[in-house]
């Protein structure tokens, strides 16, 4: 297939990446990302936690489904999915969504300054298999249902506006979804063989009560050109969103949506490809696509949940694979930067970092005894690159 350069920002920190800071780490390399060293080394042993990491990181639980968070009076969750982030005072919260059907909906948990539990508390209730989403540039947190005919709900982190669902965002089998500060649109993914991929144009940024839902369209290559078209009906009703639109491209499973420096990322399940368009330009290709690595030894499989750091380092959770969360170096180097033991029935969801880069929260959806209400909630803390 045909190689394309390309550049890779990386954004400052969470706050940045909601409002468009920027600063340049890279150059122009060659995509897909192919197997090699990490910048984190080698894995060390399994600590008490479970979890095998590179010298320097250690690993704490900070919640477990159905039991009471330390600290606190709130009993976390089951099935913990998508997350993200938010600067909080001196501290930062980091909210999670459940991922079952019914209930569903979505927690938060609060952190000091030096990372300690200080509260926990739902954000959204009464909604369907919320699982993943995004943050927005004016600090709400965008849950997504995952079921057909499935709602966007903005939610509020800091737990004091009560949710809104927000109709005009397209009912279809909602996953992920990534604001853009510098176009003013929201990208959003579906979880279907055959799914599409959006952006909405809120008539006015920052409110997405009205706006415009258009679907990507590109040829059938794994990279091209493409544009942007309107969805006739976003209600989905009576005909599918993914089917309303001639030329509209289909992706195997949309997963996890990342963005940063006019690129925004995606991840499709059903075929282990991370795919990447280049806003500027146009244009779109493969950042990663486990069928091309040789002699079948692709370290990330399973593509999942997709965050990125200040470096501009991408991570990628697994679901199923290793159980592994992998790194995509702004130079096209994949390898492994944890993996989880002795939860092969599990998936690692909702990767996100804190305000300040050094703390990486995620879940173990289904932790040791495979059940939704085996969840588990952890961090990692170490020497992220900057």
């Amino acid at each position: 297939m045909e190689r394309r350069s390309f550049l890779r920002g990386a954004v400052i920190g969470t706050s940045a990446a909601a409002f468009g800071g920027t600063l340049m780490h890279g150059a122009a390399y060659a995509a897909p990302a192919q197997p090699g060293a990490g910048p984190y080394g080698a894995l060390g042993a399994a600590d008490a936690n479970g979890v095998l990491l590179p010298a320097g990181f250690t690993s704490r639980v900070v919640a477990r489904s159905g039991q009471t968070v330390p600290g606190t009076s709130y009993a976390w969750h089951s099935a913990p999915d998508g997350g993200a982030c938010f600067a909080d005072g001196t501290g930062w919260i980091y909210v999670s969504n459940s991922e079952i059907n019914p209930s569903g909906g979505a927690s938060a948990l609060r952190f000091d300054s030096t990372g300690t539990v200080t509260g926990a508390y739902r954000v959204l209730s009464g909604t369907r298999q919320n699982c993943a989403g995004g943050r927005t540039p004016w600090n709400t947190w965008l849950s997504c249902e995952e079921v057909s005919l499935g709602y966007v709900y903005e939610t509020d982190p800091y737990g004091v506006n009560a949710a809104v669902r927000r109709d005009a965002m397209g009912r279809f089998k909602h996953e992920a979804a990534a604001a853009d500060p510098v176009r003013k649109v929201v990208y959003l993914t579906e979880d279907e063989t055959n799914g599409c991929f959006y952006r909405f144009i809120p008539t006015t940024w920052g409110n997405l009560s009205a706006g415009t839902l258009q679907v990507l369209v590109a040829g059938t290559a794994a990279s091209g050109s493409f544009s942007w078209q309107n969805v006739p009906d976003p209600d989905g009703s009576p005909t599918a969103t993914r089917s309303q639109v001639s030329g509209a491209k289909k992706f195997n499973g949309g997963e996890g949506c990342h963005y940063a420096n006019d690129t925004v990322w995606f991840t499709t399940k059903g075929d282990n490809r991370l795919w990447q368009l280049n806003l500027a330009s146009g244009t779109y290709e493969l950042a990663y696509d486990d069928s091309l690595v040789p002699g079948g030894a692709a370290p990330l499989t399973g593509v999942d949940n997709v965050t990125g750091s200040s470096s501009g380092d991408l991570f990628i959770a697994e679901d199923g694979g290793n159980m592994e969360i992998c790194v995509i170096t702004p130079d096209d180097v994949v390898a492994p930067f944890l993996r989880i033991n002795g939860q092969a029935s599990s998936e690692i969801t909702g990767p996100a970092f804190s305000p300040d880069g050094r703390r990486l929260y995620f879940s173990s959806q289904r932790g040791t005894s495979g059940s939704s209400s085996g969840g588990i909630t952890y961090e990692v803390k170490g020497p992220f690159r900057a």
